[in-house]
């Protein structure tokens, strides 16, 4: 990212100093330092349903939902307006929302999986549609503004759902209309460009392991060149790796040490800021480093902030925290600065911030996997460095019993949810006891976000669930949060002690409606109207809430502390204050506001500054540097003495503060509805608007071929047109034909464009159509380390197989192309088939559908092929053939030189011998040993030249070994040329009855001969037993693996995996009727060289080298 310069830092330091010296010390509705607020946090799909008939359930775990008639996407920004009076009626002066932005995920109702950073979820859109999510969002924020309420935006930065993310690994369309949101498949197209035409196919794991893959290179491919993701392995909670992790399946790893990341962040969020949201509450923030908070982050948006000041509240400077989760009982996580939330309130060396350069250049460079160390070469290492231990400071405590002016020279600008007082909240006095040890850690905890439990996590020992004590445990907590140091933040039902004890999290497992994410609602229909905080009109189950004895506690607590500047914003100390037993007692101080403050009962405070001191709760004044206050000692029981207070009396007694005896409201009855269920959108999903083409593009065989376009039925307008033609405009619904390929020639294509308009915009696409020499061959090339196995088949009812049964043929090869090696398997005579791709066992791809031309796949041998386009340099290698390519031999040999068509010369020798030119496509032969003795060897070298100058070299050796002679057997047999894998031949032969010569499937063990032919091992089948008579069929297989089809069985004959052969065995052992008729087939290489003559085509796999000939104007190719 950009570097710091002088004028950012200026103006960042500048907006520092202005939350100081901006702030007013009277609560009033002009407030701009952010100390003054208290903050209602929701969850807002959980909160309040302003618009039923924008309710949508999650894609995963429906049934719980509709048995429960509780769809997870139930509140609303409606919902959230219609409430702002009661949130105004408790007192709160801000709300904190969940994250807004386009989500995706089985469970995302939360807003924590973003799959577009960029827009509002289309979840929030008003059930007519009427309204997008943007709209409705900027209608919340300015409603809540009139109301003097201020809007916390609830953002990630460190990472997004695993289904992509629309701007860095775009893996989905989404079809946004509220109809088709509950049904993936409706909503989620999958982008085959980024996930594979076979993505459809997989099983929902594989599917997952291949989104996931995309982004962070865990299949050992790098799909993310530009390194946008982190791909660091392994994890730990107590090292700073996890800076780099993936915390959770769900939630994959942004690079934000990529400027490019980081800068797209800033833009999508600065766009919230420019509507006006008060500040952010930013997400996982521990698990990004916090130099790159200071580097990447915060200047950025303050300085936003500061340009885009007259759409927030008052133009109070922007105010931000973050989660730097901690659980764990100190304020010190296990013995680590760096990774403890005060850590993040300083800020980050100079001389590490100017080292730190996330340019794209550098991130380009790095080549990275979830194996090994996961670490780049220089950012995530420098990020390391900032380690050094804490500063402290005492910005946070008064001095000398007054406060003073607080130095934040040393902030960075970012301030923490207070994750040890929250996880030590299991009573306000292990949370009171922790800052008292530790307050002077942070720059300053009086801007500490504040809160008993949340979405995430309770206080300790039972952290999964909500807090679950007692409304007097509750009010105790509550009293503390809202007098002492802190900003102080209530989770959603917590005024009436909503689900305490519920599990907080239980994902798509059972209903939501039980776990302490359940809906709120039902509690609060009725109406409100706030004529200020804490002052309110009510009827219905909402006034019964308001009336609950911790929502009257919560109203009391935020008049208090709205009526004093010192417990907003001031500065504490314990010095010469004495609670009584059981209690706390503490002074605080911001300017000239002072206040003395007992919890739990009385206390005696001594060195008080001279004034008349009056308590807010009862009206009582006391004077002298020494004062006690009595008062009842129970949970919540609250005090407030005001130096110089002039207002008397603020609040009337109540459950937890009160005088002398509790004070309980009436009215607290529920009509019996608060956890009714609701409705949702439950219609078939629309199909997404578009224009379909049939046949949709594609190679056609025939001269012309007819093609159907249809506009989707719910589409406004639409057309298609042919390339070089008008546009021709279609009616929703209604199909048009028209024809494509009257004077096209052979390999001439033609593109169809066509445009489709809804309401939404207009969605458009193109398709292209080939026309084929009806004549010619289809090829699969497929880019793999290992020969793949193809198995293909033709569709339809009447589809057959084309490469034989399970698992069909091994692929020719391999030709080096680009580097890389590709595997080529050529089909006749078809038009349009599927293939399946494997290795021969077990494992398996998904079917590649309607292949009607040459296609080009990549296979890693297991489960995953996807297509890729062609390789920029199509051509192989320039090379000399030579078959059989070494080996051993008996007497003499015949060998075959065959130059690639593609070379420009080449030569053979052999030993020591001269060389010998080579034509290109034409196969030369010679024989060796007439003059070699047995046992001696020699080499056949070979050298290769392209066109490009680039020559490659190779040889092969061939050895003469001693004659062994087989005599030729007896009775019933057959030779089988074993392909080079199998090493376990057997034979099952029969005939019809059945009448099985070998046993039980799969036969007798065949019995390996010691002889190889054309490289391949041959092994013999001999019958036995007492039938006089030849079977009619035999199958040779690989131990009951592997398999060849059912062959006709003849005496004698030699076979290999494609079935008899005209071969014959030179050991004494001739085939029964070998001897070949004269030949007749002309063969030729690709560029028209005739080389060979043979009676059929099988022949020429024995008299030429492996590659593509043509035939009778056909392509095929020889293994």
């Amino acid at each position: 990212m950009r570097k710091f310069t002088l004028k950012i830092w200026a103006i960042f330091m500048l907006i520092l100093v202005s939350m100081q010296s901006m702030a007013t010390d009277v609560f009033t509705s002009n407030r701009t330092d952010f100390r003054d607020e208290s903050i209602y946090f929701m969850m807002t799909t959980r909160f309040y349903d302003g618009d039923p008939s924008n309710n949508v359930l999650c894609w995963d775990n429906q049934e719980a939902q509709k048995s429960t008639k509780d769809p997870c996407w139930r509140g609303d920004f409606q919902g959230v307006i219609d409430k702002l009076d009661y949130i105004k009626a408790l007192g709160f002066t801000a709300i904190w929302i969940t994250p807004v932005v386009q989500n995706a995920s089985g469970y995302d109702y939360h807003g924590y999986h973003a799959s577009d950073f960029s827009k509002v979820d289309c979840r929030y859109q008003s059930g007519d549609g009427s309204k997008s999510g943007d709209v409705m969002f900027q209608e919340l924020i300015d409603k809540a503004h009139k109301k003097g309420i201020k809007i916390i935006l609830d953002i990630v930065l460190n990472h997004t759902g695993n289904f992509g993310e629309e701007h860095f690994c775009k893996e989905f369309d989404r079809d946004t209309r509220l109809r088709n949101q509950a049904d993936i498949n409706a909503c989620m197209i999958p982008n085959f460009e980024t996930l594979g035409s076979d993505y459809p196919s997989l099983q929902p794991g594989f599917q997952y392991q291949r989104r996931l893959a995309m982004m962070k290179n865990t299949d050992g491919q790098n799909h993310d060149p530009h390194n946008y993701w982190h791909h660091f392995g392994n994890f730990n909670w107590d090292l700073p790796n996890r800076w780099w992790a993936q915390i959770a399946g769900d939630c994959v790893d942004l690079n934000t040490e990529n400027n490019t990341v980081a800068e797209y962040l800033v833009k999508c969020y600065g766009n919230f800021i420019k509507m006006g949201v008060d500040g952010f509450r930013i997400d996982t923030s521990g698990h990004i480093s916090r130099l790159t908070f200071c580097k990447q982050f915060i200047p950025q948006f303050a300085a936003l902030g500061k340009k885009y000041e007259d759409k927030r509240l008052n133009k109070a400077p922007f105010f931000m925290y973050g989660e730097v989760c901690a659980r764990f009982g100190s304020v010190q996580y296990r013995g680590q600065d760096n990774l403890s939330p005060y850590y993040y309130t300083w800020k980050a060396p100079k001389e590490l911030m100017d080292g730190f350069d996330g340019s794209q250049s550098y991130w380009d460079t790095q080549e990275i996997y979830d194996s090994g160390t996961g670490y780049d070469a220089k950012l995530m290492p420098l990020c390391e460095k900032d380690n050094a231990d804490s500063p402290e400071s005492n910005n946070t405590f008064m001095l000398n019993g007054a406060w003073h002016e607080p130095d934040y020279s040393q902030s960075s600008g970012f301030n923490v949810i207070d994750f040890p007082l929250h996880y030590n909240f299991s009573n306000a006095g292990s949370a009171y006891g922790l800052a008292k040890s530790g307050d002077m850690k942070y720059n300053d905890a009086t801007f500490n976000v504040v809160y008993v439990d949340s979405h995430d996590y309770g206080p300790q020992p039972n952290d999964g669930v909500r807090f679950g004590g007692s409304d007097a445990q509750w009010a105790e907590n509550l009293s503390l949060m809202f007098t002492f140091r802190g900003i102080p933040c209530l989770y959603y039902g917590s005024e009436i002690g909503f689900m305490r004890g519920a599990k907080i999290d239980n994902g798509p497992n059972g209903p939501l409606s039980d776990t302490g994410r359940a809906y709120f609602g039902g509690y609060i229909t009725g109406d409100v109207t706030a004529t200020d905080f804490g002052e309110y009109k009510a009827s219905g189950n909402v006034d019964a809430t308001l009336n609950h004895d911790l929502a009257q506690h919560l109203i009391r607590l935020n008049k208090i502390r709205q009526a004093v500047p010192a417990l907003r914003k001031g500065q504490w100390t314990d010095e010469g204050c004495s609670p009584a037993k059981g209690g706390i007692a503490f002074k605080r101080a911001y300017k000239d506001s002072y206040a003395l403050v007992a919890l739990n009962g009385g206390a005696t405070f001594t060195d008080c500054p001279a004034g008349t001191y009056t308590d807010l709760v009862t009206g009582k004044t006391y004077t002298g540097p020494t004062i006690t206050v009595d008062a009842p000692n129970n949970q919540g029981q609250v005090r407030v003495l005001v130096k110089d207070w002039t207002g008397g009396k603020i609040i009337e007694d109540g459950a937890f503060i009160y005088e002398t005896a509790a004070q309980h409201k009436s009215g607290q009855d529920y009509d019996g509805n608060q956890k009714a269920g609701t409705t949702w959108v439950d219609e078939t999903p629309l199909q997404p608007v578009s224009v379909s083409l049939s046949p949709a593009g594609g190679s056609f065989r025939t001269n012309t071929v007819t093609v159907t376009a249809t506009l989707s039925e719910d589409a406004l307008s639409g057309w298609y047109q042919i390339e070089g033609q008008d546009k021709v405009d279609l009616i929703p619904g209604k199909p048009a034909t028209f024809t494509i390929g009257e004077g096209m020639n052979f390999n001439q294509t033609k593109t169809v464009t066509w445009s489709a308009t809804s309401s939404e915009g207009e969605k458009t696409g193109k398709v292209t159509y080939t026309k084929v020499d009806p004549n010619a061959a289809i090829t699969v090339y497929v880019k793999a380390d290992k020969a793949p196995y193809i198995h293909a088949w033709t569709p339809g009812a009447d589809g057959k197989d084309l490469t034989g049964k399970w698992p069909g043929m091994v692929m020719n090869g391999p030709e080096e192309i680009d580097g890389a090696k590709y595997w080529t398997y050529s089909f006749d005579g078809v038009e349009n088939f599927n293939v399946i791709l494997n290795n021969g066992g077990s494992a398996q791809s998904g079917d590649i559908t309607g292949i009607t031309g040459d296609i080009y796949l990549e296979y890693d041998g297991g489960t995953s092929a996807k297509k890729i386009d062609a390789p920029v340099n199509t051509v192989a290698a320039a090379k000399v053939t030579l078959s059989p390519n070494g080996g051993d031999f008996q007497k003499t040999i015949s060998v075959t030189a065959t130059l690639s068509n593609n070379a420009k010369s080449g030569w053979y020798k052999i030993g020591d011998g001269e060389q010998v030119a080579l034509t290109p496509g034409k196969a030369a032969t010679f024989t060796l040993g007439d003059d070699m003795m047995e046992g001696e060897s020699k080499t056949v070298t070979w050298s290769a030249t392209s066109a490009d100058n680039e020559t490659k070299t190779g040889s092969a050796t061939f050895n003469k070994m001693k004659e062994v002679v087989i005599p030729t057997p007896t009775g019933i047999y057959a030779y089988f040329l074993a392909p080079s894998d199998w090493s376990d031949i057997h034979a099952y032969a029969w005939s019809d009855g059945p009448v099985e010569y070998a046993g039980k499937w799969p036969g007798v063990a065949c019995t390996k001969i010691g002889v190889k032919k054309n490289g391949l091992d041959v092994w013999m089948w001999k019958y036995d037993g007492d039938l006089t008579t030849a079977p009619t069929n035999i199958i040779f297989n690989n131990g009951g693996g592997q398999q060849t089809n059912d062959f006709v069985f003849e005496n004698g004959a030699v076979y290999n995996r494609d079935g008899k052969t005209n071969e014959s065995i030179s050991t004494g052992i001739n085939q029964v009727g070998s001897k070949k008729a004269p030949a007749k087939l002309k063969i030729y290489s690709i560029n028209g060289v005739k080389v060979a003559e043979v009676n059929k085509v099988s022949d020429a796999e024995y008299v030429l080298a492996p590659g593509m000939y043509i035939c009778n104007g056909k392509k095929f190719v020889i293994k």
